[in-house]
């Protein structure tokens, strides 16, 4: 019974029948079996351990790739290298667990929704009980302030509504009733004689039987949705996952190969295993997921100086290649500040300026600006009805405008304000607003003429039947029925909420007011109102067009106000698909259609996680806002999900990726510029430390391969590898700290927004990666090559082998491989824009780090004598030999320059071709 489907169609008698109940509610012998059919109205849930969440942080090929780098390093005596490995590795582990158990905790934000107690009648007798004791068939009873316990078929409304915010999206308190609704596929925001469990009743009481408790509510069924989905892999965790996956492979067979070679040329089997070490070693990038994390966390601290606070690192970058936005309309598109747009008042229609609370803006007729007091009294007197029949207050707090009360009646006294009105009469009595009655009315001390004055305001249809006669350029004339009905038409289908305005003078002696004082009323206009697109998105959305990513509304609002605001916005509101239309779908036939749809109304939780499941099978990379509980699911199975930081529930924040601070679509486009620069500055970095790493590869495999034939090289002779394992160690671990760390401090390049979004398929290790990596690898072995041989040969050339120089020339080479990375550096700023382009001074990171690392060199040659200490194997260079050092390391730079100048002139001769 709990998965019954449409309560909200049956008549509360079939509801009791159903559920074998009674208006009298159920005993409690009743409820207590009861609890054996359907369980406690709970959520329930399942967390990992502490230490099983931990160690999967180790789940990585590029961390086992480390960890075998500090066990190798450890083997040869390496301790302070394999320490710092290791230091990295339990860093990152660390990073990832402090973003871990986002499933577990969304859940939890849900299961403290669930009320703790609750009114109930059992067999007729009321009982406070604890919810969680709710089943089926048990009696509720609502007051104003409660929180709904589970979702229930209403049989008794009294002026009844209920805050859904945090369910449906929808801004204004729902009206309930106890009629049923036999449409079918309803979404939640349009069954009106259900109230769903974790709501708030705002207004009024009620009646309602439990139909669902705990996991079969509706936020029971959000809640098993989220558990049910499994957070999506980044699109750059999976580039470098295979990116890592390549590297072993690599590295190993590389290692292997050079292990059979040196034993098949005559090596011993230690020599061969320190030389196939040190290939190992030159070929594992240390420091490459430090500097991933260090540049996604500055990726972030960029974001959040623009309202966008990311708690999962990986998701600054997955903004950079978004393809479609999936955003809700109601305080992200829009301000979720209630505003009078147009009034209609004695035959002339007026547009209002200024969007939210704050009391600015201009009233214009006719493209010409006019002042309120200048023209018919009508006019003044329609807002002044809008602003005395009412109970909402505008508050100021330090130039910021907020509404205590309605946000509909809010928007009246706003538009009172713009036109000079701020003082009201005493108010002696008032009919407040009832949903069977659709108007407000209250009465005033008059001005004068010894006469009291009533103000009504409520639906033009209700008002226009208590009206007898209009205002008219302060002439009192017959009502003009057919022409008020035209305007309040014309202001529906702008999708404006409208309300008429009328008066009547009534004499001084009477202080009280009754339903039948409203006939004979004077009618004075219409009030239209509408939460206004943020100014801001509308520049925005035209930036997401710039930059090929597609924004799509998905919304709980009415279909005609959605498309109302996609017009508006430039979103595309040729088609809009309402949550009706979805539930009678499959997903294959979403399938074909989600790409050509921009707006989404009337959905429900299950609608959203929908079409964002059908664009990612669509190859989209998506990125969902929302703030309601409903949203959770779709944020969760997103990749990236964004929730709102001022109007958000912590359900959704709980989901997400990304926290928007000041609920802005505009700051969403910011991110995204953020999230492209960070990518550009992950691939310079990878770029950079790759080839560097290549680079020390072929110098150590060259070396063996030519050891047959040069002693220099051959351990039989005396000879030995260009340089040593500890010092390719320090090699890495400068260059990923000292070097490739400037790099993220780039300033963005122009025109980030102005390019597509990435293929979300593209490799970070594709064909012109391998070209650079080809080119920087070949120049920095040949240079470690040339200033090894030039000063190492020499000591085989007298009757004693002259070890000292063969360690001098080890020195050199290792220096020069040193000073190669700093040339290629100022290279490497731009992947594609040359170096002389932007000023050496523009990243003044990149000038300290290669003063840092040339320092740190110059410390470990020329410091040993002095400390009595030499870990590294190195000897003092004579000053002469610094000349040739230089000459050998300065080609990359041009190289690498000629090449940027070559595969530009060749895409360009690629454009005219095409």
């Amino acid at each position: 019974m709990q998965n019954e489907k449409s309560w909200y169609q049956l008549p509360a008698e079939r509801v009791f029948e159903s559920l074998e109940s009674s208006s009298a509610g159920i005993t409690t012998s009743e409820a207590e079996a009861r609890h054996e059919k359907y369980g406690y109205n709970e959520l329930k849930f399942k967390k990992r351990s502490t230490l099983i969440r931990f160690l999967m942080q180790f789940h990585s090929s590029l961390i086992y790739v480390l960890i075998v780098a500090a066990v190798i390093t450890a083997i040869l005596d390496l301790w302070m290298d394999a320490t710092v490995i290791l230091a990295v590795v339990v860093a990152n582990a660390i990073i990832g667990f402090l973003q871990e158990g986002k499933a577990e905790s969304s859940v939890e934000a849900l299961e403290k929704m669930m009320t703790p107690e609750c009114t109930v009648l059992r067999a007729g007798d009321k009982q406070v009980i604890p919810a969680r004791k709710l089943v089926p068939g048990d009696v509720v009873l609502l007051d104003e302030g409660n929180r709904v316990p589970a979702d229930l078929r209403l049989f008794y409304a009294k002026n009844l509504s209920a805050d859904e915010a945090a369910l449906t999206g929808e801004s204004v308190p729902a009206r309930k009733n106890e009629e049923p609704i036999q449409t079918q596929n309803l979404s939640p925001a349009d069954q009106h004689c259900i109230a769903f469990s974790g709501t708030f009743i705002t207004q009024g009481t009620g009646q309602g039987v439990v139909i669902a408790t705990g996991e079969h509510t509706e936020i029971g069924r959000i809640a098993e949705l989220m558990k049910a989905t499994q957070k999506i892999t980044t699109p750059l965790m999976k580039k470098i996952a295979d990116f890592t996956r390549l590297l072993v492979i690599a590295v190993l067979t590389i290692a292997a190969i050079n292990f059979l070679l040196a034993v098949l040329l005559g090596f011993n089997l230690e020599s061969s295993f320190l030389a196939s070490v040190s290939l190992a070693v030159a070929a594992i990038p240390e420091g490459l997921p430090a500097i991933l994390t260090v540049t996604l966390a500055l990726g972030v601290t960029a974001m959040a100086r623009r309202n966008a606070l990311i708690k999962r690192l990986p998701a600054a970058e997955t903004l950079g290649c978004t393809t479609v936005i999936c955003t809700d309309k109601t305080g992200t598109l829009t301000k979720n500040q209630m505003t009078v747009a147009r009034i209609y008042s004695g035959g002339m229609d007026y547009q209002v300026s200024g969007v939210g609370y704050a009391p600015t803006g201009e009233f214009v007729s006719g493209n010409k600006t006019i002042n309120p007091g200048e023209e018919g009294d009508e006019l003044i007197e329609t807002l002044k009805t809008g602003y005395v029949c009412n109970n909402a207050s505008l508050v100021e707090n330090n130039h910021e405008y907020s509404i205590l009360g309605d946000p509909t009646e809010g928007a009246l006294v706003v538009s009172a304000r713009k036109a000079g009105i701020s003082s009201h009469s005493t108010k002696l009595d008032e009919i407040p607003f009832v949903a069977e009655q659709q108007y407000m009315a209250t009465l005033h001390e008059g001005a004068g003429e010894n006469k009291h004055v009533i103000y009504v305001k409520g639906s033009p249809e209700r008002v226009l039947k208590m009206c007898q006669d209009q205002l008219v350029n302060g002439n009192i004339v017959s009502l003009r029925s057919e022409e008020i009905n035209a305007a309040a038409d014309s202001m529906a289908g702008e999708a404006l909420r409208v309300l008429g305005m009328a008066y009547k003078l009534v004499p001084h002696t009477q202080n009280r007011l009754k339903p039948e004082d409203l006939d004979g009323l004077t009618f004075l206009g219409l009030q239209g109102m509408m939460d206004p697109p943020r100014e801001e998105v509308i520049g925005a959305v035209q930036k997401c067009k710039h930059a090929g990513i597609r924004v799509v509304m998905i919304t709980g609002d009415h279909a005609q106000t959605a498309k109302a605001i996609a017009r508006r916005l430039d979103i595309g509101e040729d088609t809009v698909l309402t949550g009706e239309e979805l539930s009678r779908m499959s997903d294959d036939e979403l399938y074909e259609i989600v790409d050509t749809v921009s707006v989404f109304a009337r959905v429900a939780p299950e609608h959203k996680f929908r079409v964002t499941k059908q664009l990612q099978r669509r190859g989209n990379i998506i990125a969902v806002t929302g703030d309601g509980v409903n949203d959770a699911p779709a944020l969760k199975a997103a990749d990236i999900g964004i929730a709102m930081g001022i109007t958000g529930t912590e359900v959704s924040k709980e989901a997400a990726d990304m926290i928007l601070t000041d609920d802005n679509f505009a700051s969403i486009v910011s991110a995204v510029e953020e999230g492209r620069h960070v990518f550009e500055n992950i691939r310079k970095v990878i770029l950079y430390t790759l080839p560097t790493n290549g680079g020390q590869s072929l110098l150590i495999l060259g070396a063996l391969l030519l050891a047959p034939f040069i002693y220099l090289f051959n351990p039989h002779y005396g000879g030995r590898l260009p340089i040593e394992p500890v010092q390719i160690l320090w090699i890495n671990l400068i260059d990923a700290v000292a070097l490739a760390l400037p790099l993220i401090k780039e300033p963005k390049e122009n025109g980030l927004l102005e390019r597509p979004p990435r293929d979300p398929g593209e490799k970070i290790t594709d064909s012109p990666f391998f070209k650079k990596v080809g080119i920087v690898s070949l120049v920095m072995a040949l240079a470690g090559f040339i200033i090894y041989y030039y000063y190492g040969m020499p000591a085989f050339s007298g009757s004693v082998l002259d070890e000292d120089l063969i360690t001098a020339a080890q020195t050199a080479a290792f220096t020069t491989v040193m000073l190669v990375h700093i040339c290629y550096l100022f290279t490497a700023r731009s992947i594609t824009d040359s170096a002389f382009r932007f000023s050496p001074f523009s990243n003044k990171w990149v000038l300290i780090g290669a003063t840092v690392t040339l320092g740190l060199q110059l410390t470990i040659i020329y410091a040993p004598p002095f400390i009595g200490i030499n870990p590294f194997r190195t000897v003092p260079l004579p000053a002469e030999w610094w000349i040739p050092m230089i000459l050998v390391s300065l080609p990359i730079f041009f190289i690498i320059e000629f090449e940027k100048l070559l595969t530009k002139r060749w895409k360009k001769g690629r454009q005219r071709a095409v």
